[in-house]
C-alpha cells in the first residue's frame, strides 16, 4: 500500500458537472491530524428551521416535554429560552412574516424577498472564507420541505450580509441530489430528456476512478477502500430513493412523478393548506435530510439551511404518531378541528395556545417537529461523520436551530417575538452544550456573541447599536 496521506478535499470528477466527494479515511490523517489540531476541521454553520414554534411555556418543560425526541442528543446540543425577537416587529405584519425572517438574522424583512441582514451561517462563511470555498464545492446549500409560499422569508433562511438570499432553494430530492453531485448532462425539461436522466446514474461518469481507488494500485487500505465502495454504493441508494430509479436496463421504466408530495402552486392553494399524511411527509423530509447531510459528510458543502415546514404552514395532518415504540397521538387535523380549508390546518392550534390549557394537538405536532429535527441532526453524529480530530461533524459544526414564533397568538407582539426557541451544537467545544439556559436576552446579542466565538469580525445590526455579550453561552 501507498502510505503517503491523501487529501481531504480529494473527490471523484466525472463529466460534465457530477463531482463526488469522498469520505473521511485513515489516509487523510497526518501527525498532524493525530495531534488533533483544530485547524484540520473545515469551518461549518448551518441554520435549522422548523414551523410555527414552540410555545414558551411548553419550554420550560425541557426534555420531558415536546422537547424529548432532542434527549439522546442533549450533551452536545445547547438550548437557549428566552430570546427575544421584539426589535423584529414590522407593523401590519406578524411572526409568520417578520420572526421567520429574524430566525438567524434577528432583524426585520427588507421587503417580500430579502432579510434585514445577513444570517448566521453567512457571516461566518464571509469571514471564514473571504476568498471562497475551495474550488468545486456548493458554495451555500438550501433545501427542504415545505408548503406556505407566500413570502421567501417563510421558507429560506440563509442569506448573504446584504440580506439577499444566498442560495436557490432547493425542494425536491431530485433537485437537491443534482445541485450537490452534479447532472449528468444539460436537460431542456422534455420527458425524452427526464427519462434519460432516469436510465444512469451519477456514479456511472467515476467507475475508472472508483476502480483506481478499490483496486490493486489503489494508495488506500483494506479499510478504506471498503469504505469508499460502500460509500458509493450509499450514494447510489440515495440516487435511486430520489430519483424513483430501477436497476439500469436498456428498457427504462415511465417517467415516476418528481416527487410524492405537492410542490409550487399546488402546494399552496390559496393558502388554504393541503391534506398529507404523516407517511408523506416524513418520507420526502427524510430523504432530504439524508441528502443534505450526504453533502455535508462528503464536504460538497459546508453552509447553508435546511428547512422542516415553513413559518405559519398550513397542512392538515393524519397518521398514527409513534415516538420510540409508544404511540404518541393520532393525527387528524381536519376532524379534531371540525373545519375545512385553512381552518382546518394544524397552524389554527397555535393561534389557539392557553397555558391553562391541556394544547394536546399542539403538542402533538410540536413533539413531531423535533422528532424530524432530530432526525436531520443524528445523521451528522454517526460513524459516518467522524471528522479528523475524532469528533462527529455534529459536535464540530455550529448548527443553529429556531423558528418564527414563541407563542403563535398574533394579538400580542412581546409574546409572539419573544421567547423564541433557540438551540445549537457545539462548533468544536465553543458554545456551553449539555444545557438548558434561559438566557433572556435579545436575539440580536445572542448572534453577535455567537459571531465573535466564531471569530467573525462584523456583527449584526445598527453600526451605532452598543452590543452586549452573553458570556453564559460561552463554553
Amino acid at each position: 500500500m501507498n502510505s503517503h496521506p491523501i487529501s481531504r478535499r480529494t473527490i471523484l470528477k466525472g463529466m460534465g458537472a457530477v463531482t463526488v466527494g469522498l469520505p473521511f479515511l485513515e489516509e487523510m490523517w497526518t501527525p498532524r491530524l493525530h495531534a488533533a489540531d483544530a485547524n484540520t476541521v473545515p469551518t461549518r454553520a448551518f441554520n435549522v428551521f422548523f414551523g410555527l414554534g414552540i410555545p414558551a411555556p411548553l419550554q420550560k418543560e425541557g426534555y420531558d416535554g415536546v422537547l424529548e425526541p432532542l434527549k439522546p442528543l442533549s450533551q452536545k446540543l445547547l438550548v437557549m429560552r428566552g430570546v427575544d425577537h421584539v426589535r423584529a416587529d414590522e407593523k401590519g405584519s406578524n411572526a409568520h412574516y417578520d420572526g421567520a425572517a429574524a430566525a438567524f438574522t434577528a432583524e426585520p424583512p427588507d421587503g417580500e424577498a430579502k432579510a434585514g441582514g445577513g444570517s448566521i451561517d453567512q457571516m461566518i462563511r464571509h469571514a471564514a472564507y473571504p476568498k471562497g470555498l475551495p474550488a468545486g464545492m456548493v458554495p451555500t446549500l438550501v433545501g427542504g420541505t415545505f408548503f406556505r409560499r407566500s413570502r421567501v422569508g417563510r421558507y429560506v433562511h440563509s442569506y448573504n450580509p446584504d440580506g439577499t438570499v444566498a442560495a436557490t432553494m432547493q425542494e425536491k430530492p431530485r433537485d437537491l441530489f443534482d445541485r450537490v453531485f452534479g447532472s449528468l448532462a444539460p436537460t431542456d425539461g422534455s420527458p425524452d430528456a427526464r427519462r434519460e436522466r432516469l436510465k444512469r446514474s451519477v456514479l456511472d461518469t467515476v467507475v475508472d476512478q472508483y476502480r483506481f481507488y478499490t483496486g490493486q494500485n489503489s494508495p488506500l487500505g483494506h479499510t478504506s477502500r471498503t469504505r469508499i465502495a460502500e460509500h458509493l454504493e450509499r450514494i447510489r441508494e440515495y440516487e435511486q430513493r430520489a430519483f424513483a430509479m430501477n436497476d439500469k436496463t436498456e428498457d427504462a421504466p415511465p417517467l415516476p412523478p418528481n416527487s410524492k408530495i405537492p410542490h409550487g402552486g399546488t402546494a399552496d392553494p390559496g393558502g388554504e393548506g393541503i391534506d398529507i399524511t404523516l407517511e408523506e411527509l416524513t418520507s420526502e423530509w427524510r430523504l432530504m435530510a439524508d441528502l443534505y447531510a450526504l453533502a455535508i459528510q462528503t464536504d460538497r458543502t459546508r453552509f447553508g439551511s435546511l428547512t422542516f415546514l415553513a413559518a405559519g404552514e398550513r397542512i392538515r395532518l393524519t397518521g398514527n404518531y409513534e415516538y420510540n415504540g409508544r404511540k404518541v397521538f393520532e393525527f387528524n387535523d381536519k376532524a379534531q378541528r371540525r373545519k375545512s380549508g385553512s381552518g382546518g390546518c394544524s397552524h389554527e392550534w397555535w393561534h389557539e395556545f392557553r397555558e391553562n390549557k391541556k394544547n394536546e394537538e399542539l403538542r402533538a405536532h410540536a413533539h413531531m417537529k423535533m422528532r424530524e429535527v432530530a432526525y436531520f441532526l443524528s445523521r451528522l453524529d454517526g460513524k459516518d461523520s467522524i471528522d479528523a480530530n475524532g469528533k462527529t461533524i455534529l459536535e464540530n459544526s455550529l448548527i443553529t436551530i429556531s423558528t418564527e414564533s414563541g407563542d403563535g397568538r398574533h394579538n400580542d407582539i412581546k409574546r409572539e417575538l419573544s421567547g423564541i426557541f433557540h438551540a445549537c451544537t457545539g462548533a468544536g467545544g465553543r458554545f456551553k452544550t449539555g444545557q438548558i439556559l434561559d438566557v433572556n436576552a435579545e436575539g440580536l446579542d445572542v448572534y453577535n456573541t455567537m459571531l465573535t466565538t466564531m471569530n467573525v469580525p462584523k456583527h449584526l445590526g445598527p453600526e451605532k447599536r452598543t452590543p452586549t455579550k452573553i458570556d453564559s453561552i460561552r463554553a
